[in-house]
Order: structure tokens, then C-alpha cells, then sequence
């Protein structure tokens, strides 16, 4: 468990939000022009075990392929569009490897929470090779990303291949055992949907160790409620709104 926590309280959810191409370096760059320096996004295995940036499962929302994603190889996958469905101003802008988002934050000063996102199935193998990137990767720097998931298979890969590195229990719901869970993978935080947190429930986390984090807040009420509950950061696509310290 991480006692010093070295991460922003405000974190960019998928880059920028909803303002450019979500999971995409587009996206980390609007979201670092408006001052953000943590950013959250989603990381998944192309078929031939590549790690990159994706939030669904399919190809069709955010992309102009079709699809299960993890089916196809990195090298079909390099070739689409992630940009012309959100605007014009983002045609034909790709989709990145986890490593070529990863070496941005790093040549940038900047800190990144890698949601392991696997395609069904590939729970525990996509845990295992994020954080093995994670940990070469990172290797030299000071602060190392935060490695979340709400799939527990997927943080017990990231145990098994870089114990070293942080991890967060991503909840939507408060589901049985889950603290038991969040326990016994060492988490460092606990990532909740932001209506399950209350003054208990964040006693209760602090109790165990770790820290409070909430997603996807968006509005000013909601936000302020969860500061002073006392809890530790907050996923955001307002990075229009809100000025992080």
C-alpha cells in the first residue's frame, strides 16, 4: 500500500474528456493546455499482446473499424481513425500504444492511472502485460502510475508481474467482499463511483490503508461534496471547468 501519495488530486478522464478524441494523445495534450497534470485512461491487448488505448470492447464508437478490438493485431489496429467521430478537427488521428502515451507523460513531467481495460477473457494476461510495460517503462522515474481496474483478475496480473506498482479497486457498485479484495491485491486506493461515497465509507477506506478516489465527477456541487468528505482525487471530463492545483 502506497502511504505517501505522490498523485494530483484532479486527473483528466481519458485525456481531455469529451473535449477531443477520447484515449487519445490529442486528448492528453488539449487536457495538459488546460493545466492538468494526471491523466486516466483505458489500456487493453491487441491480439498479438500489444497494450493500447481503448475503452470499449468494440471498435465502432470511437474508431472506423469494426469490431472486437483485441481480435485484430496491433498492426491493423495502428491504421484507424480514433479522431473523426468526435469533430472534424480530429480526423484521422490514431489510436496509441500504451508505450507511446506512457513516454509522452514521462518526457512531459506528467502522471498517468492506467485503467486495465481487458477484452473478456483476456482478464488476468492484460494485468500481467500492462504492468510489465508499466514497470520497464518507468523504471527510472520518480512516481510511477497508478495501475486500476474493476476487474480483480486483471490487478492480480499486475501483482504477479510488478507488485512494486500501485494499484486501485475500481467499484460501480459496492459488490460482497469487495474490501476483502481490495485487501488482499495490496490496493493503494479504492476508485469509487462518486454517489457511493460517504463519510462512512471513506472512514472505512482510510481505516484499511488507502486512498479515496471518485469518477467521473463533473459538476461543482458534486465535486465540492467529495472534498470535504476528505477524499483523495477526483476523475474529471471538465477540464474546461475545473482548475487543478
Amino acid at each position: 500500500m502506497t502511504t505517501d501519495w505522490p498523485y494530483p488530486f484532479w486527473i483528466a478522464h481519458r485525456g481531455a474528456g469529451k473535449l477531443a478524441p477520447e484515449n487519445t494523445l490529442a486528448a492528453f495534450r488539449l487536457g495538459a493546455q488546460h493545466g492538468w497534470r494526471m491523466f486516466e485512461c483505458d489500456a487493453k491487448l491487441s491480439a498479438d499482446g500489444v497494450p493500447f488505448l481503448l475503452h470499449d470492447s468494440t471498435l465502432e464508437r470511437t474508431t472506423s473499424g469494426q469490431g472486437t478490438a483485441g481480435d485484430l493485431a496491433w498492426s491493423t489496429l495502428a491504421q484507424l481513425d480514433s479522431g473523426s467521430w468526435h469533430s472534424r478537427a480530429y480526423v484521422g488521428e490514431p489510436i496509441p500504444t500504451l508505450e507511446n502515451a506512457a513516454r509522452w507523460c514521462l518526457a512531459n513531467g506528467h502522471f498517468l492511472d492506467i485503467e486495465i481495460k481487458p477484452t473478456p477473457g483476456e482478464e488476468e494476461r492484460t494485468g500481467q502485460v500492462v504492468a510489465q510495460l508499466a514497470a520497464r517503462l518507468w523504471a527510472q522515474a520518480s512516481t510511477p502510475p497508478l495501475l486500476t481496474s474493476f476487474r480483480p483478475e486483471s490487478l492480480l496480473g499486475a501483482v504477479k508481474a510488478a507488485p512494486q506498482l500501485p494499484r486501485g479497486l475500481l467499484l460501480d457498485t459496492l459488490w460482497d467482499d469487495w474490501s476483502d479484495y481490495a485487501q488482499q491485491l495490496q490496493c493503494a486506493a479504492v476508485v469509487c463511483q462518486h454517489a457511493l461515497w460517504d463519510a462512512a465509507l471513506v472512514a472505512r477506506v482510510k481505516a484499511m490503508g488507502m486512498r479515496c478516489l471518485s469518477y467521473t465527477v463533473n459538476d461543482e456541487s458534486t465535486a465540492e461534496r467529495l472534498i470535504s468528505l476528505g477524499t483523495d482525487g477526483i476523475v474529471s471530463d471538465r477540464v474546461d471547468l475545473f482548475v487543478p492545483g
